[in-house]
């Protein structure tokens, strides 16, 4: 995008919004921010190739965004964590119950993040096991079967069977290995995080951040809305630059769309 993050690795620590999740047992090589990257990764789980990350150039300029295919079932904004943006989601996040829900039911599949580095992982497992996407996903593949386990499971359960998935750890570490950039030791500590906000089959608008209390609901969209109509972009990632504007916080960040793919 125009006003794009520096480095392209994602360097985030696990969750620290409750004591289940307080415990950090496994590192992981930090992912590429890189479309290719991320596209490879799905895909190897078990995405339909006929669904692929794009670059976001613009969120204003309509041609621009026209370069983006339609209709866009995910975003994922990745942007530096800064005490801004901190001090937010500590203020949203304090009332806030934890999220407990699961179960067939449930509007969202949402994960817990409780491994360091693992926020590009979260933030791809968030946009392809929701929304329009998660109905494209290959049946018996590794992603397919990750959901069946994870649907009936509270979110501290979910983030225990994510830690113990070797099929995911090892399909992450050979994206993560295989970007443009090379890739950081598991132990750095890079500023970067990943958000995924995703439309329901009820037409809300959903963002998805393992580091937060649970899944958050930004607001109703149209029926023809995607996640990149003016309204999502409005409840979502709008809002949440505009929010760092007037706090004085850093506006660089990047925003991948996962959409039909171009070949």
């Amino acid at each position: 995008m125009a006003d794009s993050i520096g480095s392209r690795h994602d360097p985030h620590s696990g969750t620290e919004t409750s004591a289940a999740s307080k415990k950090q047992a496994f590192l992981i090589i930090n992912l590429e921010n890189n479309p290719e990257v991320m596209t490879r990764l799905v895909h190897n789980l078990g995405l339909s190739p006929t669904l692929a990350f794009h670059d976001v150039y613009s969120i204003d300029d309509p041609d621009l965004l026209a370069f983006v295919p339609r209709p866009v079932h995910a975003l994922l904004l990745v942007f530096p964590i800064t005490s801004t943006y901190e001090k937010a989601r500590a203020d949203e996040d304090g009332p806030l119950p934890e999220y407990n829900t699961s179960g067939s039911e449930e509007e969202v599949l949402w994960i817990r993040q409780t491994i360091r580095n693992a926020c590009g992982m979260m933030g791809l497992l968030h946009c392809a096991c929701n929304g329009g996407a998660r109905e494209m996903i290959t049946p018996q593949t590794d992603l397919a079967k990750l959901i069946t386990a994870a649907i009936p499971l509270d979110p501290s359960s979910r983030a225990q069977l994510l830690e113990t998935s070797p099929s995911i750890a090892q399909a992450h570490a050979s994206a993560a290995l295989g970007g443009d950039t090379t890739a950081p030791p598991a132990e750095a500590n890079v500023d970067l995080h990943f958000v995924a906000f995703v439309k329901s089959a009820e037409n809300n608008l959903w963002e998805l951040d393992g580091r937060r209390k649970g899944p958050l609901n930004r607001g109703k969209l149209a029926e023809e809305d995607d996640v990149l109509a003016e309204k999502a972009l409005d409840l979502g990632v709008r809002r949440f630059l505009k929010r760092e504007e007037e706090l004085g916080g850093d506006l660089r960040f990047s925003l991948v769309a996962l959409a039909p793919s171009m070949d």
